[in-house]
């Protein structure tokens, strides 16, 4: 095999028609670059220079040989600015996904942040619930995935997956603006033990936790509606038929009021997946990106808790008013995180399409 660095030499050599001047301008002694030429003659099988006491002159052998080399040895310096490029993460790609409202809130902000540190590396962003995108991570098919999981309705994740604490979602009651308690800003859960309640589907994290808050507060929530759009619950409840328990990613505002629940705050956790092996460059950004994402959105929520708009705690622009969220308590990955907890039957808690959602109870 024709050994590049002296294809280079000999491109040199032709050039100049000297083996004192080619190594002058390529660093090498006269007699380093005789000694490669000597090499890759004896690689070609064939003189490439006709050598006398006072001069060395070219074959047309080696003439050609350098004019052809030229395209392969240009191909070679671009393979390695690209491979280059992919280990310092200039360049290369990453595949995430995310569950909907994640997708909505914090994946835009964290793609856009890593562009703009990265311009020229190519971003895939897809969507699903935990069950559904965690094969990809271990298949490798996905670099990293944001999931949730509620205090109420803990899971276990993969050992050979890290799990990255994002971010932590206060989970907040939604009333309809004329409801005898908007205007309070904390409302005891068995305040409303008679009231008609919108949630996920059956079988849904959110649903879960919705039975038990209300179990520990005495009563049994009579569901009337479910649906797995935030939207389409936020909507529901600002047209007075029933009331809601929304994560803070989820839409607000729109007529709706949202309270903190009295006694314990209880939390929907944002998490990021990846395998630990992963090696690609650019996951490191992204984690990075994640973190600060979050990190700015609770600080939103304690900004809007410590100081609600003046005359209404109602909100537009989806955030939800309350405090920031206190990180979860640190646990080393791979002893917590030992086990997998999947149910491939469970019905996912949101990315459902809008029409068919639906589903009235009777009480």
């Amino acid at each position: 095999m024709l050994n590049p660095i002296h294809l280079r030499t000999l491109q040199e050599c032709v050039r100049t028609g000297s083996f004192a001047e080619a190594g002058r301008t390529l660093g090498y002694t006269a007699s380093a670059v005789s000694q490669q030429m000597a090499l890759l003659e004896r690689a070609v099988g064939a003189p490439l220079f006709e050598r006398s006491a006072r001069s060395t002159r070219s074959t047309t052998l080696a003439t050609r040989l350098a004019e052809r080399s030229r395209d392969a040895l240009g191909a070679l310096d671009a393979l390695e600015r690209e491979v280059h490029a992919m280990v310092s993460g200039d360049e290369g790609s990453l595949r995430l996904a995310g569950f909907a409202t994640a997708n909505a809130r914090i994946l835009p902000s964290v793609l856009a942040a890593v562009i703009a540190r990265r311009p020229s590396a190519e971003l895939q962003l897809d969507e699903g619930e935990p069950d559904e995108v965690l094969d990809g991570v271990l298949d490798g098919v996905l670099d990293a995935a944001v999931v949730f999981e509620y205090d109420l309705d803990p899971r276990k994740w993969p050992s050979d997956l890290r799990a990255d604490d994002v971010l932590a979602e206060p989970l907040r009651l939604a009333l309809p603006a004329s409801h005898r308690l908007a205007d309070s800003p904390e409302v005891a859960l068995e305040e409303l033990a008679e009231e008609s309640w919108i949630c996920t589907r059956k079988d849904t994290a959110g649903a879960r936790s919705l039975v038990r808050l209300a179990a520990a507060s005495g009563f049994v929530p009579r569901i009337t509606f479910r649906s797995n759009d935030y939207s389409v619950i936020r909507d529901l409840v600002a047209r007075g038929l029933g009331v809601a328990v929304l994560p803070g990613l989820a839409p607000s505002g729109g007529g709706v009021r949202l309270a903190r629940i009295a006694g314990r705050q209880p939390y929907r956790r944002v998490r990021t997946l990846y395998r630990k092996q992963n090696t690609n460059p650019l996951l490191p950004i992204a984690l990075d990106c994640l973190t600060r994402a979050g990190s700015e959105l609770a600080v939103l929520w304690k900004s809007d808790f410590e100081h609600p708009p003046r005359g209404s705690r109602e909100r537009a622009s989806g955030s939800g008013p309350g405090p920031a969220a206190p990180a979860p308590p640190a646990r080393e990955n791979g002893t917590e995180h030992d086990a997998v907890h999947t149910d491939r039957g469970m019905t996912s808690d949101e990315n459902e399409p809008a029409s068919g959602r639906i589903e009235a109870e009777r009480s």
